[in-house]
């Protein structure tokens, strides 16, 4: 991905510097879980022996934090022109650009406490998407998730659940999602994620088409992430048995097909996973 030099966002609320290691037990468990609820990676099946998140660093400004933030900037820039002109052409309303958070550590949120072993999420609660860019080198390293473009996936997959946010979607399924059982929850919540992958992908086809950063092996990049979050190979991959009815973002080969059916269409009434009779 061709990013290096280009414009950056406004919206970024950077709170790195501020932070530390976590430690979480009781509550602070039922708030990682929580994160899951509003998107985002679950990355619970990752914590360590007795409710420790894994450290995710705080303190000074590395150069390699500078340089991600600096991706992260150009990224969400690239996601607001898109999604400025689809919501013009498409929606035929005006498009509201999200707030992204950057922290180092830990930070707050009116959706819990969030922490680089929760994983990225959007919470509807400020609409702002939390972000530390210490997910990326899990996202790599741990989960097998290679490559700028695999990154950038996940910025646009946070930043597709504020554009559900914006049309109404999302306060709608979250506020059916109280009113039934745990399992219709998830099933809820997988098309909730399976949406937002659909977007993602549309924002893939409308950033090549419009700014020719896509390099060769980006969409492969953005496909293999989708994989490897994908909810079945996560639980394989934390040694459990996968069980569909505790899914909330969808299979693996799920989230790989959503988000080609946006790259290939570019059309946001391809991504009514609401609608489809089969995921």
């Amino acid at each position: 991905m061709k990013w290096r030099g280009r414009r950056g966002s406004r919206n970024i609320e950077d709170r790195r510097g501020m932070g530390g290691t976590a430690q979480v037990g009781g509550l602070g468990l039922l708030a990682v879980v929580a994160i899951g609820y509003f998107l985002g990676v679950d990355l619970t099946p990752f914590l360590q022996g007795g409710g420790t998140l894994a450290p995710t660093g705080g303190g000074e400004i590395t150069e390699a934090d500078r340089q991600e933030g600096e991706f992260v900037s150009v990224t969400l820039a690239d996601t607001e022109e898109v999604w400025d002109d689809l919501f013009r052409t498409q929606v035929g309303e005006r498009y509201n650009p999200v707030t992204l958070v950057l922290y180092k550590g830990v930070t707050q949120s009116p959706c819990g406490g969030a922490s680089g072993a929760t994983g990225p999420f959007y919470c509807p609660g400020d609409s702002k998407v939390y972000l530390d860019t210490a997910f990326f080198t899990t996202l790599s390293r741990q989960l097998g998730a290679h490559g700028d473009f695999a990154a950038a996936y996940v910025v646009a997959h946070e930043v597709a659940h504020h554009v559900q946010n914006e049309l109404g979607i999302l306060g709608q399924a979250n506020s059916i999602r109280q009113q039934v059982s745990e399992a219709e929850s998830n099933a809820i919540s997988v098309r909730i994620e399976l949406q937002a992958d659909c977007y993602s992908g549309i924002w893939a086809r409308e950033a090549q088409a419009r700014f020719g950063t896509l390099e060769r092996g980006d969409i492969a990049e953005a496909i293999n992430a989708a994989r490897q979050i994908g909810d079945d190979t996560l639980q394989a991959s934390a040694g459990r048995v996968p069980m569909p009815h505790t899914f909330t973002h969808g299979t693996s080969e799920q989230r790989q097909n959503w988000f080609l059916r946006g790259y290939e269409s570019g059309d946001m009434r391809s991504c009514d996973t609401f609608s489809a009779d089969r995921l």
